[in-house]
């Protein structure tokens, strides 16, 4: 007796009419037509059945705060870095739980069901690690929650900022991090990268270095962090985020810079929701759009994925947990609108992803995590465009969340009644 049939779904390779079963928590068999008992059954009706979505870049620490103490008026990265220094002596530690738990349960309701969270050591009270390092507690049932130690200020920059994020790790964060560009100077930036990838090596863990985020061409610590990688022999551990100095470099360094990336094992996340909203500021026309070259790192053979970045938080003002807006928002800065472009953003927030965070168990193949949703889609581009309904919501065979079907009825003149899913005819 299966835990778990679903049946008639459609997969995110375009393979129909398969079904999934599910016993213990995991995936037992993936076949087309399999008719087993189940203590429950569940036609897709064609939709998409995919792998969850993974965030693998987030702020939770700062999520849903956003008007407080003030709004960015300016909607520059570091006007929001400023008002984030603001509100910091303000934060209360329950208060900041609340909002993660609550971002957590809109991220569940979407689908979202892992999320990697850079968290700000830069304050000697570490209030903000302590924070989420209960919100992981709290939400581990449901929602894989990584935590990236991360010196917002810049690691050298603040007086005690690597005495911080060696505590932040004591207490049990996942991951290190570093924000080289905001160091004081380019030697800063790149003695950041050495130190905190060092530390990285001597105690085990992966790296997630905020790398170039800014409209500045010659700011290239990203060529520091595959260096170091490479030196280090962390090559598949690390990951660089952003790098939306990239977008302005001239071709020729790049044509250097891409094998160097591919040839050092590290990913790439680019943010681009918040990469088209913070870059370009400076500019009057032509207006840069700031996202890293995505099509160019994959086409390299680098691992790229899409993080949202930012919800309502003193950088971005809007947001949803939505993983699809993303992938929706990469497609377009990217001119990704090919089939193969569109289907490769679907992977940005799934697979490429969850290759990123170094998922266990991540994927729809007999032994995986029966983790998946199902979409009110018949494919990765149809589920894109519509921003699809996620119809159900599954984490290792559990139910997690569920929508009803939406459909629009449409009463027009001269025409009969007719149900609208906004679909080609």
């Amino acid at each position: 007796m299966l835990d778990l049939l679903v049946t008639n779904a459609t997969l995110p390779d375009g393979r129909t009419g398969l079904s999934v079963a599910v016993q213990d928590g995991r995936i037992a068999e993936v076949a087309a037509g399999l008719q087993a008992p189940a203590l429950e059954t569940v036609d897709a009706g064609g939709h998409l059945l995919t792998p969850p979505f993974c965030d693998p870049h987030f702020h939770m620490d700062a999520t849903l705060s956003y008007g407080l103490p003030r709004v960015n008026e300016s909607g520059t990265l570091l006007e929001g870095i400023a008002l984030w220094g603001e509100l910091k002596p303000q934060l209360k530690a329950q208060d900041m739980i609340d909002r993660a738990l609550a971002y957590c349960d809109w991220a569940v309701a979407r689908g979202l069901l892992a999320v990697r969270s850079h968290v700000d050591t830069s304050d000697p009270s570490l209030l903000p690690v302590e924070a989420m390092l209960e919100v992981r507690r709290r939400v581990a049932g449901y929602l894989d929650l990584q935590l990236v130690a991360f010196p917002q200020d810049g690691v050298l920059r603040t007086r005690t900022g690597v005495q911080s994020l060696q505590k932040a790790l004591d207490l049990g964060v996942d991951i290190v991090g570093g924000i080289p560009h905001f160091e004081r100077t380019m030697a800063e930036g790149a003695a950041s990268v050495k130190l905190l990838c060092e530390l990285a090596a001597e105690r085990g863990k992966l790296v997630d270095m905020h790398c170039d985020e800014t409209d500045d061409p010659l700011s290239r610590h990203i060529e520091t962090l595959a260096f170091e990688t490479q030196r280090l022999g962390l090559q598949g551990r690390v990951n660089g985020s952003h790098c939306t100095s990239m977008h302005s470099m001239d071709n020729y360094y790049v044509s250097k810079l891409l094998p160097l990336i591919a040839e050092s094992g590290v990913s790439v996340v680019a943010n681009p929701l918040i990469n088209i909203t913070l870059q370009g500021r400076h500019d009057s026309y032509p207006k840069r759009r700031g996202m890293t070259r995505v099509p160019e790192l994959m086409a390299a053979g680098v691992n790229v994925a899409f993080g949202h970045d930012c919800v309502m938080d003193p950088w971005y003002g809007m947001g949803s947990g939505d993983m699809l807006e993303v992938a929706h928002m990469g497609l377009h800065v990217a001119q990704m609108t090919s089939q193969k472009g569109i289907r490769a953003c679907f992977d940005a927030v799934t697979t490429n992803a969850a290759k990123v965070m170094h998922l266990a168990g991540y994927g729809l193949a007999p032994g995986c995590d029966a983790s998946f949703v199902l979409l009110q889609a018949r494919d990765p581009v149809e589920a894109i465009r519509l921003r699809a309904a996620r119809l159900k919501v599954w984490r290792k065979g559990r139910l997690l969340a569920e929508t009803p079907e939406p459909a629009t009825r449409l009463h027009l003149p001269q025409r009969p009644p007719a149900v609208s899913f906004m679909r080609p005819r």
